[in-house]
Order: structure tokens, then C-alpha cells, then sequence
């Protein structure tokens, strides 16, 4: 366990130790006031709680996008190790899924187009996994280019 992480799980055994004198001071309250009050003593507890919650949920998302702009940051993408390869298993999943759904659009562009309709949904079918793969005629763009360098050529 690193430090900030120590830091953090003492602030929550803080946290849950203070959340369990006001349980008790709740319970006390609820005893000598009587069932009455017992519904705004139930929410006042239960808000505390939420505010518990909240902070909690609110540490681990800063502490997830950290990660995640540091990821970022190195220059490589989320979710995959550096190093791990060039993306075929990205590039052939996806144009599994843009072929499984070329037959729906088939079916539409046929019905409402016949033939024309039908080479035009194929040709932007085509368009997107080409795309998709970074596949481009080498005069239109280098390997290793950003976005922007593309159109300085």
C-alpha cells in the first residue's frame, strides 16, 4: 500500500468511526425523543451517509481520470499496454461488426433504392473500414503522421 493510499484508508476508518457515533448519538436521540421525531432522525443519519458515499465516489472517480489522463499523456490510448501491437484485433473486430451490420443496411438500401442504393451503402461500407484500418494511399498519407500533419503535405 503506498502512503497516499495509507493516508486515504486512515481518513476512511476516521470517516466510518465518526459515521458510527452518529448511529449511536441517532439511536440515542431516537430513545429520548420518542418514534415522532424518528423519520427526520433517519434522514439527517441517512444524509450524513450519503455525504460519505459521495466523497468517497468523488476520490475514486479524480483518482481513475488521473490515471486515465496519465495514460493519456504517455501517449498511449486506455486500456492497452504499450507495446501491445499495431491494433489488428481492434481492426478485425470492428469490421466484423460492419459487416454484421451490412446486412440490414443491404436489406434497407435494396428496398428503398434497389441496386444504387445498394453500391452506395457497400461503398460506405467499404469508406469505414478503410478508414478505420489507417490503410491510405502513401502520397495521401505517412506513416506516423498526426491529423493535422496529414493536410500540411
Amino acid at each position: 500500500m503506498t502512503g497516499m493510499e495509507a493516508r486515504a484508508h486512515d481518513r476512511d476508518q476516521a470517516r466510518d468511526a465518526e459515521l458510527r457515533k452518529e448511529l449511536d448519538a441517532t439511536l440515542h436521540a431516537r430513545k429520548e425523543l420518542g418514534e415522532e421525531y424518528e423519520p427526520a432522525l433517519v434522514d439527517s443519519f441517512l444524509e450524513k451517509v450519503e455525504q460519505r458515499l459521495d466523497s468517497v465516489v468523488d476520490r475514486r472517480v479524480r483518482r481513475q481520470l488521473a490515471e486515465h489522463q496519465m495514460v493519456v499523456a504517455r501517449g498511449n490510448r486506455p486500456g492497452r499496454a504499450p507495446g501491445s501491437g499495431d491494433g489488428w484485433g481492434e481492426r478485425f473486430g470492428f469490421a466484423v461488426v460492419t459487416l454484421v451490420l451490412a446486412i440490414p443496411l443491404s436489406a434497407i438500401a435494396v428496398v428503398n433504392a434497389g441496386l444504387p442504393g445498394l453500391l452506395i451503402a457497400w461503398g460506405g461500407i467499404f469508406g469505414v473500414n478503410v478508414m478505420h484500418s489507417g490503410w491510405w494511399p502513401q502520397g495521401l498519407r505517412r506513416r506516423g503522421a498526426t491529423p493535422k500533419d496529414e493536410w500540411d503535405d
